[in-house]
């Protein structure tokens, strides 16, 4: 059996369909503003956040996005600008509730890469309409998941590792191998399916709220429908539409990133103002003239605003990607990956710096788990973890002197 969830409470059609980006905006932020005012006592509970998830569905937030051109649903009723946008406000108030969405909205739209348009419309139509949390992922691992055939049908067997969202999921968005050919696809199955079994025993010690863990496949019977396509040919080489679900998925990563530096320095902010936190009226007041203090926002600052308008600018690239469908060549491709890698490799630099700079501007008293200012630096070290800003700087590099193309690759 899956994991137990709430139930789902599917959003009426007029609060789904609306391609409002301020209005969604707008919901995102008083979800953020309700996620601030527990974020450390659940943060430090660790519990699967059935309650967070259920706060999402309630605001409609669960909607899948859309692809660029597309009518419809997306993160939020709107595009994927729309999505990514609702992405950052909620890591700025809870970073690994804003992994877990961020993770959903490009699962949930991967059908729009991988399959044909009528099977991708059906899935994000019912993903919409029965308001279905996604988790899993398409990171190439080894031991890999294999896809059999047998007298019955499709099985699924394997055991994929940590993956964001898997606690709290309605759908598991996985990558497997055929067994006879070794080709790679991406699947995806109920997560309340016979043979599925998830395993809850993940000890990060950060993005605790993210419903992070392992999933063990035993023969799950596997529908043809519920196979969307392949995720490599030609030795890896994709058509450029279809690889496009890498720098789309790595623009959810640096939303991820920039909300929870953008959260951290707020945060600080208000410390440094009034000497406490919303939740912490009781801390006495700082000194927020020094002069230490202010060169140490200055900076921080410019990193963020830097690293925001690279994000800005290869946003514009995706989504004029995207638009051009079939029709984008190789050498676009290339230009929208490299660009999106030099942006999350800059809202990787300024979540480290941020989260850990916070902690010197606010001194001592920062090391208070009851100010929980450790949440930011944790959520954002472990994220960083998983996509090292060293990879990134590297493939940066080859391609500025090679002219190499980055590669294919999918968060983990």
């Amino acid at each position: 059996m899956g994991p137990a969830t709430a139930s789902p409470r599917p959003t009426p059609a007029h609060d789904r369909t609306g391609s409002d980006h301020p209005h969604w905006l707008r919901v995102a932020r008083e979800v953020a503003d309700d996620l601030a005012t527990d974020a450390v006592a659940r943060e430090q509970a660790g519990k699967a956040p059935v309650d967070e998830v259920s706060r999402l569905r309630e605001a409609g937030l669960l909607t899948p996005p859309a692809s660029a051109g597309t009518d419809g649903g997306c993160g939020g009723g709107g595009d994927w600008a729309a999505a990514l946008a609702v992405v950052r406000e909620i890591a700025a108030a809870d970073g690994a509730i804003g992994q877990l969405l961020g993770s959903h909205y490009f699962l949930a739209g991967s059908a729009r890469f991988f399959a044909g348009p009528a099977l991708a419309a059906q899935m994000e139509e019912r993903s919409a309409a029965e308001q279905w949390c996604w988790g899993g992922g398409f990171a190439r691992q080894e031991p890999a998941l294999t896809l059999t055939r047998s007298s019955g049908g499709l099985v699924l067997n394997g055991r994929q590792d940590y993956s964001t969202g898997v606690l709290a999921a309605d759908r598991l968005a996985v990558r497997a191998v055929r067994a006879d050919s070794g080709a790679p696809l991406a699947v995806v199955v109920d997560a309340d399916r016979h043979g599925v079994v998830v395993d809850a025993a993940a000890d990060t010690f950060g993005r605790r709220l993210a419903a992070g863990g392992s999933v063990e496949f035993d023969d799950v019977a596997v529908a043809a429908d519920e196979v969307l396509g392949p995720l490599s040919a030609d030795e890896d080489f994709l058509p450029p539409r279809t690889a496009l679900a890498s720098p789309v998925a790595h623009l959810v990563s640096v939303q991820v990133l920039l909300g929870t530096a953008e959260g951290t320095l707020a945060e600080a902010r208000e410390y440094s103002r009034t000497g406490q936190t919303p939740l912490h009226p009781a801390w006495p007041v700082g000194s927020p003239h020094d002069p230490q203090v202010l060169t140490t926002y200055g900076e921080l600052t410019v990193l963020i605003r830097s690293a925001s308008a690279l994000a800005s600018q290869a946003l514009g690239a995706v989504q004029e990607a995207l638009a051009l469908g079939d029709e984008l060549a190789y050498d676009e491709y290339a230009e929208v990956a490299a660009l999106v890698t030099m942006a999350e490799s800059a809202a990787s630099r300024a979540a480290q710096e941020s989260t850990t700079r916070a902690l010197d501007i606010v001194g001592p008293r920062a090391a208070s788990a009851r100010l929980g200012f450790d949440r930011f630096w944790r959520n954002a070290r472990t994220h960083t973890l998983y996509e090292p800003l060293g990879h990134q700087l590297r493939d940066i590099g080859d391609y500025f002197l090679n002219g190499a193309q980055p590669p294919f690759a999918l968060p983990a």
